[in-house]
């Protein structure tokens, strides 16, 4: 909706809840270090609830995630955190990130 707003994603696997999590966030990760687009499609397959490969690779990168949450106390996905600082916690539209986003400018 907006060009000048960018999401970076960080793979936090919710194991408790999703069994399967850990490896499809590695699958994405591996294939996102060879071809961004096939990763989207990758993580699009997924909140589709379609099967995708296991991963191909060794990454540390999700246990990484894992720490960086813990460290900063998130335990729910989606979350969000602004570049100021501010969390919102679970799935929000586009309208009402634009309006946070909006409100701090």
């Amino acid at each position: 909706m907006r060009d000048d707003i960018v999401f970076y994603l960080k793979m936090f696997p919710l194991t408790s809840i999703h069994p399967q999590a850990y490896s499809k966030s590695k699958t994405i990760v591996c294939e996102k270090r060879k071809s961004n687009e096939k990763a989207i499609k990758l993580l699009e397959d997924v909140y589709a609830k379609k099967s995708i490969p296991e991963p191909d690779c060794e990454t540390d990168a999700i246990d990484k995630n894992i720490k960086l949450a813990e460290r900063l106390g998130i335990r729910s996905t989606p979350t969000i955190v602004f570049g100021d600082g501010r969390v919102v916690n679970g799935a929000i539209k586009a309208e009402q990130i634009i309006k946070l986003i909006d409100k701090k400018q």
